[in-house]
């Protein structure tokens, strides 16, 4: 029998809903940067559509997805906890991001650059940019806060051994935030040469459009397998949210499908009220009254971004499963305990595991004490 994988077309892209010609979904979106990058973001979109037809880019990238990465990745039915988890974990470099950082790399090959730029906060995407970058032979620069460079250390190291240079943010909270904006400064210098890999489903158009559409592997691969498994579609989807690449990557294939409730997570302390312009896209922020950008409420460096009890759970799923889940992961098992008494029984939820917690252990043991 042909894996689901087979089935759909690993690297099969959506194509639906598109932004409008401003790069804009309904308000939020858009092109809100200098008029320095006005030409990349026009070329970079230009390359993207372009790509979406082109077989020889699909099927270089389904191969890469298939040998390189390790996709299919399971959809695995956790007995003692009675839900599915989309296992994102098991890819090669440990999580979700290597799907968008390889096809980015490859589609920065075919315009050309050289010269690959990324920011990182829990060090997931700055590892799977490195990776993706050693792969193909292009130089990397990493930027990430000091901040989180402390609380993710090994990350640090596996970007360096890489061969990726990692620099230090020290502005501001000197976390994701900062690093994006520093990432961006570089692009707006060394714009003809270099390529920004953005690891987020945000920033300015094309990039939420992109990353959502070469993360949405995920998504059609749940829909396979559940096909496959159960005959049916899953009736919850729960997914982490800090940046959206994980989540937009699942929910993307089910948008439209009213009868699948689609829950994003993200860390409590402060919700998202205001929206305003950050890193050249309209989305709601965290604010203060001044309408400056303040600091998100997480444990977790991978939602430490201000645009959209995780501990106990991540004690949970490795002591009754036997997997070690992100931080970030571990905040979408958390809603679990909150919603699984509201559902009705034989209701199927599919929780992504985005990623795994090697990179968390010393901050496990330093808040757990472990």
């Amino acid at each position: 029998m042909e894996s689901a994988a087979e089935a759909m077309g690993m690297a099969q892209i959506a194509a639906h809903p598109r932004p409008d010609s401003f790069g804009r979904f309904g308000k939020f979106g858009g092109k809100y940067v200098p008029e320095t990058l006005m030409h990349a973001l026009s070329e970079l979109e230009a390359a993207f559509h372009s790509v979406v037809k082109d077989q020889g880019f699909q099927k270089e990238l389904d191969g890469l997805l298939r040998d390189y990465v390790g996709r299919e990745t399971p959809l695995y039915f956790a007995e003692r906890l009675t839900n599915h988890y989309r296992r994102e974990d098991l890819n090669h470099t440990g999580a979700h991001k290597i799907n968008n950082a390889i096809a980015q790399a490859l589609l920065a090959k075919r315009l050309g650059k050289r010269r690959i730029i990324a920011e990182t906060g829990a060090g997931q995407h700055g590892v799977a940019t490195a990776t993706a970058c050693a792969r193909l032979g292009l130089e990397c620069i990493i930027y990430m806060g000091a901040l989180d460079m402390e609380r993710q250390s090994l990350n640090v190291f596996r970007m360096k051994l890489l061969g990726a240079k990692v620099r230090a943010v020290h502005s501001g909270t000197a976390t994701l935030k900062d690093a994006t904006s520093e990432a961006i400064r570089d692009w707006v210098t060394n714009v003809e040469t270099t390529h920004y890999i953005l690891g987020s489903a945000a920033g300015p158009h094309p990039y939420p459009m992109m990353v959502r559409d070469f993360q949405a592997v995920i998504g059609k691969e749940t829909r396979a397998q559940a096909m496959e498994r159960w005959g049916g579609k899953p009736d919850v989807l729960i997914a982490c949210v800090g940046g959206g690449s994980n989540a937009m990557g699942l929910f993307h294939e089910f948008v439209e499908d009213p009868d699948v409730r689609l829950i994003g997570v993200e860390a409590a302390g402060c919700g998202l009220e205001s929206g305003w312009v950050l890193h050249g896209a309209m989305s709601y922020l965290l604010q203060d009254d001044d309408g400056q950008i303040i600091e998100p409420h997480s444990i977790s460096a991978g939602l430490d971004y201000p645009g959209v009890g995780p501990e106990h759970s991540f004690l949970k799923i490795l002591d009754l499963e036997g997997i070690i889940p992100a931080l970030e992961t571990s905040h979408a098992i958390a809603y679990l305990e909150v919603l699984c008494p509201t559902l009705r029984d034989q209701r199927t939820v599919v929780v992504n595991c985005s990623g795994r917690g090697d990179k968390d252990v010393q901050t496990a043991i330093k808040h757990l004490q472990i």
